[in-house]
């Protein structure tokens, strides 16, 4: 296979605009590189030829290691409430962002993960490891699969280096992309410096890269707030839809851009269940699945906070202002999610709200597998409704529950389409990682395909559906 990359052109707009929030840096040597996964799609969509990125050259790309002529990597910083508690310098510890891709503003963050040592990096090594890069691969193909806003995947390499963790480990960089690596924390730490003028250049960057009609707005920082505000309205109801628990919803893992981004301790739901905590860290149930709309709210109060001096001149307006905005966030995120629920179960606009209601009720009392009692409801809607039966216990409840919404008439064909066959169940998961640590890819690549069409039914696939065995599934934040 040939290839035909052009010479590839990173732009560095936030360093420039921005030095103040980053240090120009380099990455780690990578021994061996050895290509371990790579989204050839997501490669053309961003003008670089999959083939070129197999040779010595295009691997030393992906590690950071060979970057480009005028290329200017730098290491990102940004502050975060984590689990609730303040750091005022986090940044990135084992991260770069090599640069920019395509025109300005409607640029994609290249950024490595796994780079080795940065500024930031405080007491860690600043490397990765393979099962945790390649489940990043995993999950964010999947939720771009889904329909989820989310950081992309675009390779996994194997450094050839043995990294230490409990054991000795082998080693990876992650290359990912992004409408921008823009975070609630990176508000938050130039809100503590006091520094007004280098709030408004942030504010400004932000506005040019995502919310473009904001610049025109009375209150430039008030509109841009609200579009975050909808933006994390909108994923988080798209999240609560599948069943995803994100795990770690800190200041600094809330994007602007309402992308989706950290996928160390995420997970996926089997049994239906609000207080569903996969996290070994999150030991009081801050991220709990049921939690996220309300997690999401108090990151986006800690934005509020941080945009205050751009809002008005008078703190007690410019608090009356935001609160104004963050109180539509619920609403929001209630009417996105209740939407998508009436697409789940294949109704209208018109359909009785206490549907949906009831159905939740059902839910929450009987904790069924969330992915397979919603893809089993297309067959209900289709006059087999046993296989829905068969994962709750209350059947009277959902006898009288199903007598009504099929009253209702619901679309089948509709519902197929929004209701996943295949997840990235956690078993499924870990058994493929932990086949990839031991040196054999075949079942990530299989996982990867399989996730890429997740509402095609396919025959022979059924290990994908089926869910983990009972007990208490743990993630941890993989390094």
């Amino acid at each position: 296979m040939s290839s035909t990359q052009t010479a590839v052109q990173l732009g560095h707009r936030f360093a420039d605009a921005l030095p103040e929030l980053s240090v120009p840096w380099q990455a780690d040597e990578a021994p061996e590189p050895r290509l371990l996964a790579l989204d050839e799609a997501l490669a053309a969509q961003l003008g670089l030829d999959p083939a070129w990125l197999r040779t010595p050259s295009g691997l030393g790309f992906l590690t950071g290691t060979q970057v480009p002529d005028g290329a200017r990597p730098v290491a990102q910083g940004y502050a975060g409430h984590q689990f609730g508690n303040y750091s005022p310098r986090l940044g990135d510890g084992r991260a770069l962002l090599l640069g920019e891709l395509g025109d300005w503003p409607a640029t994609t963050d290249l950024h490595l993960k796994g780079s080795g040592r940065t500024p930031w990096s405080r007491g860690g090594d600043g490397l990765a490891v393979v099962g945790p890069m390649l489940r990043e691969f995993v999950v964010s193909t999947a939720m771009h699969a889904l329909g989820i806003p989310t950081t992309r995947s675009l390779a996994v390499v194997g450094t050839g280096r043995t990294v230490q963790r409990e054991t000795g480990q082998p080693g990876a960089v992650l290359a990912r992309t992004a409408a921008s690596h823009l975070r609630v924390g990176s508000f938050q730490l130039v809100r503590a410096t006091d520094d007004t003028d280098l709030l408004r250049r942030l504010l400004d960057h932000a506005v040019a890269r995502h919310a473009p009609a904001a610049a025109d707005a009375e209150v430039p920082a008030l509109a841009l707030y609200e579009h975050v505000v909808a933006a994390q309205a909108q994923l988080v109801a798209q999240w609560m839809l599948v069943g995803f628990v994100h795990g770690v919803m800190n200041t600094d893992n809330m994007t602007i851009s309402g992308e989706t981004i950290d996928y160390g301790p995420c997970a996926f739901l089997d049994a239906h269940d609000a207080d569903t905590v996969f996290s070994s860290i999150d030991s009081g149930g801050r991220y709990r699945y049921g939690n996220q709309p309300l997690a999401a709210q108090w990151n986006l109060a800690r934005l509020a906070e941080a945009l205050l001096p751009l809002v008005h001149p008078d703190v007690d307006t410019a608090i009356g202002q935001a609160v104004a905005v963050l109180e539509t966030f619920l609403p929001r995120y209630e009417a996105a999610w209740t939407a998508g629920m009436r697409a789940k179960l294949g109704l209208g606009e018109d359909a009785d709200p206490a549907l949906v209601t009831d159905l939740q009720a059902l839910l929450d009392a009987n904790h069924p597998d969330h992915t397979g009692f919603f893809r089993a409801l297309g067959t209900a809607a289709r006059g087999d409704a046993e296989p829905a039966r068969q994962l709750v216990l209350d059947l009277a409840g959902f006898d009288a529950w199903a007598a009504r919404w099929l009253a209702a008439h619901p679309d089948a064909d509709a519902m197929d389409r929004v209701n996943p066959v295949y997840v990235p169940r956690n078993h499924v998961v870990e058994a493929a990682l932990a086949a990839a640590t031991d040196g054999d890819l075949g079942p990530v690549h299989e996982l990867v395909e399989v996730l890429r069409a997740p509402y095609d039914e396919r025959p022979g696939l059924e290990r994908f559906s089926t869910p983990g065995p009972a007990g208490t599934y743990v993630t941890y934040c993989g390094t």
